[in-house]
């Protein structure tokens, strides 16, 4: 079994539906900021030295800071990534392209702290980051479009709505603005950029042999989603319950459940009474 499968059948249910939406959300407000009250974009970035201090916000709040701050720019981002967004997380389901994404901003977090631990301790020097825009989820964005383009290289997208081009190509140009910025730009760019991508790498390199979600099983889900959901809603939130023991995923997390095909009726069973209890007709 695949790592990420025994991660989401432990987590899945934590898995935020349509991420890509609260991260273009996010953009939308940046550039609210950005428009109204530039100077509290200073108060979003990802500054190590700051949030060591107290501002703790900023480990979160630099999300916001959008990819561009040009009108007609964020239109196209937006349209774009929210089709490239929801299509990969048809194609891989919820809790994949959460991970995704999720790793793609903790690399970023984590390297610029290393960034920032190697100056203070190795050269005694403090450095900061409060370039606006230099850390932002720009590169996140770019690795949604390496992902999507890796599943559909042969897919065709219209440029600008006007001219067609297929998905592998504009990647390989994607990746040699990458290279460019990474190569010519400065130490804090390259660790900008390391990072947000290195979730690309790790997370196909694992993932090369993962079987996609076909719309037939799509639909499976969705609709066993739909027909078992008005008989999982019990006690403190949970879930799922074992129609025995009464076990829920609270009272354990490890817990597995299942429902059982010979019983008449919505049965679920936690692992220790799936294959013991007796069948309802």
């Amino acid at each position: 079994m695949n790592w990420l499968d025994k991660l989401e059948r432990k987590l899945g249910r934590f898995a935020i539906p349509n991420l890509t939406v609260y991260l273009l959300a996010g953009y939308v407000i940046g550039f609210a900021v950005v428009l109204l009250m530039p100077e509290l974009l200073g108060w979003l970035t990802l500054e190590p030295a700051l949030i060591v201090r107290g501002q703790v916000w900023r480990v979160i709040s630099w999300v916001l800071i959008p990819p561009t701050t040009q009108p007609i720019s964020l239109l196209f981002l937006v349209l774009l990534y929210y089709s490239l967004g929801t299509a990969l997380e048809r194609t891989w389901g919820t809790f994949r392209y959460n991970v995704y994404i999720f790793s793609g901003l903790f690399f970023t977090v984590l390297a610029v702290f290393i960034f920032y631990a190697v100056y203070y301790f190795g050269f005694g020097m403090e450095i900061s980051l409060s370039s606006v825009g230099l850390i932002s989820t720009n590169y996140i964005t770019m690795s949604i479009f390496l992902a999507f383009a890796a599943i559909y290289p042969e897919m065709e997208v219209y440029l600008y709505f006007i001219l067609p081009i297929k998905m592998k190509w504009m990647a390989l140009v994607y990746a040699a603005m990458a290279l460019y910025y990474f190569v010519s730009r400065g130490a804090v760019t390259r660790v900008a950029i390391g990072a947000s991508l290195l979730n690309f790498v790790i997370f196909f390199l694992s993932t090369r042999n993962l079987k996609r979600y076909s719309p037939k099983e799509r639909a499976r889900k969705a609709r066993f989603r739909q027909q078992s959901a008005p008989h999982m809603q019990y006690s403190n939130g949970a879930k799922h319950r074992c129609a025995v023991c009464g076990r829920t995923e609270l009272d354990d997390p490890c817990l597995e459940f299942r429902f059982c095909s010979k019983c008449n009726g919505n049965y679920e069973y936690c692992q220790d009474h799936l294959f013991t209890h007796e069948h309802v007709k």
